[in-house]
């Protein structure tokens, strides 16, 4: 899997290792469904009470298409998590066959 890490922030470049493994890890199931994998990481000014750390997640997938999904949390390690498995559910529910409906059964007494 390719993965992609952005900051815009130099000082964030120490969480690249860190944010590589994890998406990795994360996504190890997803391997061949799913071969690129964005990171990007800010620091987000003028935030509430010390909840400024983003970090968004892209994942791209054949015959998916894109996932994209972001996360500020007080910690770059929640902000990481929380965004990386969001992105990994909505990636699972898209791979996923539609689902077909069948009609209620009704039950005689």
């Amino acid at each position: 899997m390719q993965v992609i890490f952005e900051s815009r922030q130099p000082w964030l470049e120490q969480l690249r290792g860190f944010a590589m493994r994890r998406v990795r890890q994360a996504t190890r199931p997803l391997g061949w469904l799913a071969p690129r994998a964005r990171v990007r990481v800010s620091h987000v000014q003028g935030a509430n009470n010390g909840i400024d750390k983003r970090c968004e997640v892209e994942l791209t997938a054949e015959g998916a298409g894109t996932v994209v999904v972001a996360s500020i949390t007080r910690d770059w390690g929640s902000a990481l998590q929380s965004a990386l498995s969001r992105a990994v559910r909505a990636l699972l529910r898209k791979l996923q066959p539609a689902r077909t409906r069948h009609p209620a059964i009704a039950h005689q007494r």
